[in-house]
């Protein structure tokens, strides 16, 4: 055995810092080259939006940590406020390459292809008339500009709302008066133009056409500058469960309060005029360091409607539509081809319907007596939502467990909760305490005289639009063990049982930190032994560090472990003595990468688990979550597969270095392998393959003749 060692901060990596190298990983996408353009516009947008989300949740964090006092330093050694100046200075960095991107590469890129966003100067005069009118007749009427002076403080700005301030005065020797504008939110953000271009497109910015005839809200004014704005919030709610009367209630008033939390963010045109500057600074209370000057449009999240341009589909990705695996598009009930064997599903690259088909079927089948299903995030029309409460029309007893604090989905999830209240479902909020983020649905069936059960089990959302957009697998089964166990699961979230022995299903925050831990450790008990040891492993986010350091003594022992986290990894690999049998992967591409997909060796026996959980303390320690055992062989080689293919992809995939920065792999020698577009095409395939055995088989279906058919009557 390893002698005993004390892990210290220059093991781990900071969470906050590796997230930003997320981003900077999506950002790189944006400016590949290989990327069709519209694509890489695509990863742009994301690349704003994603920062946002990370200012209103992490950032606020921490600033409210640094304002209450708080300065324990996390595993990596950053205190809070240590913490957010690295930030500062990393998305500086992040936010001039986004502008480098846009300005330099795409702006003209697009250009060539037709697509163009024009300035004031390139407008021809008909354009010019053009704007005049659709600012009188379209913007103008919506517009409320808002002047600060001595009966008028300064007006509470939306938190990511679009604003043009701006500096007036009446008379020469006063001193200027600040003004703000909002930019309409419900009007396009890009203006089209009548082009007088032989082809293509072109487009003018919403607030660069407000600015041309800003005037006219100020008639008695003169305008001296004005400059776009946009300030990011303090978002994440703060809820005190146990003293909530109405939890619904509260919920839906601090989404409200989240549009007019403390401001933590100021984007502001480069060229602002420093007085301007100078007063948006005080009035918000915002450091320096929390002002970002760019160099071009603000919230470049519009791009990503802009992609939706017609005629313009080949600068996208080609159309793919998801495969309906050849099992699923028999006639037979579903229930029968569940109770066959086991089934799979890896969408996007697998159809989501059968998961549709489940719910559906089961609210129509008069042998259904009960459906039970946990909701984190479904989409705004979901068909499961309309089964679900047809189900309860139809009397069954369908129980459904929302998630209403699954962050920015709150009043989503708390509307269509409500629907299900009134379609006679129940209802139930979740645990005090614990968010409920595990994929599971039990459907109890009566089949001759017995009751059966079948059993949905996956690593994402319950959504249909997402599923088209996620990389998620899931599995249907109707082996008796699991189903007994979904139904002690949903006893003991609906009422007062007891937590079950449960060996099929494991649940955290019961006992799946326990499981994992002696996973890994059995891991390195067995290279200790000289036997076969090894752990492979895919998740969103790495970040726990108890897991961590379990991780760290597989490794000092001798276990070859390979890990694929998209997004925060706070273990550092390579490092000599503590992490050199450890690689860290990380895959951006067209899908976003979701599945939590757990292998180990066991000397052999090589189990694979599936979960809803990422190894993270809350979601190890403050969720419900599920982990449970690919059992079916056929299933369990497949995911095996699946895994091999995505470590092996040599275009999408950085791997982390020991100093937290990523680096592309080395392709020389290696296969040209990208693993989504790998799974796509193979997708096609099988259902090009299915759909010839289809035509076959009719091909080869003897045809009679009349005479013969007389023949073969009685």
């Amino acid at each position: 055995m390893p002698d005993e060692i004390t892990y210290h901060s220059d093991h781990f990596i900071n969470r906050e810092l590796s997230w930003l190298e997320f981003n900077h990983r999506v950002l790189e996408e944006a400016r590949d080259k290989r990327n069709p353009i519209f694509e890489q516009m695509k990863f742009l947008a994301i690349a704003s939006s994603n920062l946002d989300e990370f200012f209103m949740v992490r950032v606020a964090s921490l600033k409210e940590q640094v304002n209450a006092g708080y300065d324990k330093a996390d595993p990596s050694g950053l205190t809070p406020k240590r913490q957010l100046k690295q930030i500062s200075i990393r998305v500086h960095e992040m936010i001039t390459h986004q502008y480098n991107t846009y300005n330099k590469s795409l702006l003209p890129r697009l250009k060539k292809r037709g697509f163009r966003i024009l300035k004031e100067k390139q407008l021809s005069r008909q354009q010019r008339k053009y704007v005049e009118e659709y600012f009188r007749q379209q913007i103008y009427p919506v517009l409320t500009p808002m002047a600060v002076d001595f009966s008028r403080p300064f007006p509470l700005i939306l938190n990511r709302s679009l604003n043009i301030a701006l500096l007036v005065k009446e008379k020469e020797e006063e001193t200027p008066t600040f003004a703000t504008v909002q930019v309409p939110a419900m009007l396009p953000r890009l203006v089209p133009l009548p082009s007088e271009a032989p082809e293509g497109v072109e487009y003018m910015l919403l607030e660069e056409v407000m600015m041309l005839f800003l005037q006219e809200l100020f008639t008695s004014h003169r305008i001296l500058c004005a400059h776009p704005y946009r300030i990011t919030r303090n978002a994440d709610l703060s809820i005190e469960e146990e003293e909530a009367k109405d939890l619904l209630m509260e919920i839906e008033k601090s989404v409200k309060r989240r549009r007019w939390g403390a401001a933590i963010r100021l984007e502001a045109d480069a060229r602002m005029d420093p007085q301007l500057l100078d007063i948006l600074q005080e009035s918000l209370e915002i450091h320096r360091g929390e002002i970002y000057l760019v160099n071009g449009p603000l919230d470049l999240t519009f791009l990503m409607k802009a992609c939706g341009t017609p005629g313009f589909d080949h600068l996208k990705y080609p159309d793919f539509e998801p495969v309906m695996p050849p099992v699923f598009r028999e006639e037979a009930s579903i229930f029968q081809i569940i109770a066959e064997k086991d089934r799979f599903l890896h969408v996007p690259y697998d159809s989501f319907e059968p998961v549709i088909r489940f719910v559906q079927e089961a609210a129509e089948d008069p042998q259904v007596l009960a459906i039970k299903q946990t909701l984190y995030r479904v989409s705004g029309d979901s068909p499961i939502i309309k089964a679900l409460a047809e189900a309860a029309d139809r009397g069954k007893q369908v129980t459904v467990l929302v998630e209403v604090m699954a962050r920015f989905d709150e009043e989503n999830n708390i509307q269509w909760a409500k629907q299900l209240e009134k379609a006679g479902c129940h209802v139930i909020y979740g645990l005090v305490g614990l968010k409920t983020h595990s994929k599971i649905t039990l459907v109890v069936r009566r089949e001759e005289d017995r009751i059966k059960r079948y059993l949905h089990l996956g690593t994402g959302n319950y959504n249909d639009s997402t599923a088209r957009l996620y990389t998620d697998m899931g599995i249907f089964t109707c082996r008796e063990q699991y189903a007994a166990e979904a139904s002690s699961f949903f006893n003991m979230l609906t009422g007062y049982s007891e937590p079950p022995d449960l060996f099929k299903l494991t649940v955290a925050p019961l006992n799946m930190r326990e499981t994992f831990n002696r996973l890994i450790h059995q891991e390195a008990e067995n290279a200790r032994q000289g036997k076969k040891a090894m752990i492979r492993a895919q998740m969103n986010s790495l970040v726990d560090q108890k897991i961590i350091e379990a991780l760290y003594d597989a490794s000092r022992a001798g276990v070859t472990i390979q890990l694929l986290v998209r997004g925060i990894c706070s273990l550092r690999p390579g490092l000599p003595g503590i992490s050199e049998n450890i690689t860290v992967h990380s895959i951006v591409g067209r899908f976003l990468e979701h599945p939590r997909i757990f292998c180990f060796e066991q000397d052999g026996r090589r189990p694979v688990y599936l979960s809803s959980a990422d190894w993270m303390s809350r979601n190890l320690d403050r969720r419900i979550e599920l982990l449970f055992e690919v059992e079916e062989p056929d299933i369990k080689a497949h995911i095996l597969e699946v895994m091999q293919v995505l470590f092996n992809d040599s275009l999408k995939t950085r791997l982390l270095q020991p100093d937290g920065s990523y680096l592309r792999v080395d392709k020389r020698g290696k296969e040209r392998l990208e693993a989504q577009l790998y799974f796509c095409e193979r997708a096609r395939v099988l259902a090009k393959e299915h759909r010839r055995q289809q035509e076959a088989a009719i091909a080869f279906e003897p045809i009679l003749s009349s005479e013969a058919l007389k023949k073969e009557s009685p």
